[in-house]
């Protein structure tokens, strides 16, 4: 968070805050994106597995592989969550990740509601850069976003979807992106099949109250 009063932090804030206490509306599903780097290692020896009493043991060399890219979409209301691996994580990536899930997960709904952070890829310039015009414009018009503040990570629930990926998935060692997809794919599918949801209780009031140095001083 900012050091310092910063009225374009808490209009942001408060922006997103508004977002995530709207009454659930299927024709309109508040959707959570982030993404997330993941460094593909591989064993340059074969682990021990576990013996009784003895837990299995890795060598402390490693090769490196490269790094993948994990873009994750969550539905806070609905418990359902989208995952996808790619290679990078250019404007183009995430323009056929917008694609999924506008043209495949939500194909019938009026507008994805859409909430991440301000990165230069995150814009509808990226899907013109990707797409024709016409479907760039299309899609285009079937997303309402709104930006999570500078330093303010904190506020996108597709972060603590991420981490609660990387504590129960990502962490051990894997050496290729084919096999980042099949483990993330096995966590994603009995994850949504529980409906696992996120209960955000943080309101504007509180934030007024318990992030009050944030907001600049109006006394004369």
């Amino acid at each position: 968070m900012p050091e310092a009063p910063s009225g374009e932090f808490v209009a942001a804030m408060e922006d997103v805050l508004e977002v995530y206490h709207r009454p659930y509306d299927p024709e309109r599903p508040v959707v959570c994106m982030d993404e997330a780097s993941k460094q593909l290692i591989a064993e340059v020896r074969d682990p021990l597995p576990p013996q009784p009493g003895h837990v299995a043991k890795y060598d402390s060399e490693y090769e490196r592989r490269g790094t993948a890219n994990i873009f994750m979409a969550v539905e806070p209301l609905a418990g359902k969550r989208t995952v996808q691996v790619t290679a990078r994580r250019t404007k183009v990536d995430w323009a056929h990740f917008i694609y999924l899930l506008l043209m495949s997960i939500y194909p019938e709904v009026a507008v994805v509601v859409l909430v991440m952070d301000n990165l230069n890829t995150h814009g509808i310039g990226s899907l013109y850069e990707a797409f024709d015009p016409i479907t760039a414009r299309a899609l285009a018009a079937r997303l309402e976003i709104h930006h999570t503040p500078k330093h303010g990570s904190w506020l996108n629930m597709a972060e603590t979807e991420l981490s609660i990926l990387s504590r129960q998935c990502l962490h051990r060692r894997i050496d290729s992106q084919e096999l980042l997809t099949s483990e993330v794919a096995a966590w994603q599918e009995p994850r949504n099949a529980q409906q696992a949801k996120i209960d955000w209780q943080f309101t504007t009031a509180d934030a007024r109250i318990k992030l009050k140095r944030l907001y600049p001083s109006h006394q004369a």
